[in-house]
C-alpha cells in the first residue's frame, strides 16, 4: 500500500480511536489541569475550557450520537501536498466504506469487528481487528467524550469549532484536530500530525446524514486464508 494511503489510514484510526468507550476518548470537559502521561512520564497540558466550551463539546457529542448514517465526499492532502479524493459511507454501529476515486486502487471496508484494506493494483489485502484500532468516534454505538484523551486546544470562531486532542497515555504518538461547523453542527474536517511530524488533512463535503444506506456496501472484500 502506498505511503499516502498509510498516512490516511493513520488519520482514520486516530480519529476513530478518539471516541471508543473503554479505549481512547475525549478527556472529560471539566478537566483543565495537566494530565500525566503514564507511558513517558511527561505532562500533557489540557486546554482551559470555559463553561461555553464544555457546552459545545456536549452539543457535538449529542449531534454525533443522533447520526446513524452518513455519506460524504473526502479530499485528502498529505504533508507533501499530494491530493487524493474519495467517498465515505458510515452506518453506525460498526460499518464504514471508503472508496478512493480513480486511478487509486484502494478500498477500505469496516464490518464484522474488522477493518479490511484492499489494494487491487497490488492484489494485496490487509485485515486489522477492530479491537486493535477501534472506530469509536464514527462507528461506536454511543459516542462518549470521556476518558483516555486530553483536549489540548479548543477554539470557536467564524462559525467553526476546532478541537485538538492527544492520547493521554502516549501524547508523543501525535495529535488530532477536529473541525466542526457550528450551524448546523457537523464534522467538516480533521488533521493528524504524526510522531514523525507528517501532517495529513482530510476535508469532508456534500455530507448527507440519516439516509437509507444499503448493507451491501459493507460486504467485506475477500480475505487471505489464515
Amino acid at each position: 500500500m502506498k505511503q499516502v494511503h498509510y498516512r490516511f489510514l493513520l488519520s482514520l484510526l486516530m480519529l476513530a480511536g478518539c471516541g471508543a468507550a473503554g479505549d481512547v476518548a475525549y478527556a472529560q470537559s471539566p478537566v483543565v489541569s495537566s494530565v500525566r502521561s503514564s507511558s513517558a512520564g511527561d505532562e500533557v497540558q489540557a486546554a482551559p475550557l470555559t463553561a461555553a466550551d464544555r457546552a459545545w463539546l456536549a452539543r457535538i457529542e449529542s449531534v454525533m450520537n443522533s447520526t446513524s448514517t452518513f455519506k460524504a465526499h473526502m479530499q485528502q492532502v498529505d504533508g507533501e501536498g499530494k491530493i487524493s479524493s474519495g467517498t465515505i459511507w458510515v452506518k453506525r454501529p460498526g460499518q464504514m466504506r471508503l472508496v478512493y476515486d480513480p486511478p487509486s486502487p484502494i478500498l477500505m471496508v469496516a464490518n464484522d469487528n474488522k477493518i479490511v484494506f484492499r489494494d487491487n493494483q497490488l492484489d494485496q489485502t490487509t485485515v486489522i481487528p477492530v479491537e486493535r484500532t477501534p472506530l469509536g468516534l464514527l462507528l461506536g454505538r454511543h459516542i462518549s467524550f470521556s476518558d483516555g484523551v486530553t483536549v489540548t486546544g479548543f477554539h470557536a470562531e467564524g462559525g467553526q469549532i476546532q478541537v485538538s486532542v492527544v492520547r493521554t497515555s502516549s501524547p508523543q504518538d501525535g495529535s488530532l484536530t477536529l473541525v466542526f461547523n457550528e450551524k448546523p453542527v457537523s464534522l467538516s474536517s480533521w488533521s493528524v500530525l504524526d510522531a514523525q511530524g507528517h501532517e495529513t488533512h482530510v476535508t469532508l463535503s456534500d455530507m448527507q446524514k440519516n439516509l437509507p444506506v444499503s448493507s451491501d456496501l459493507f460486504t467485506l472484500p475477500a480475505q487471505p486464508e489464515e
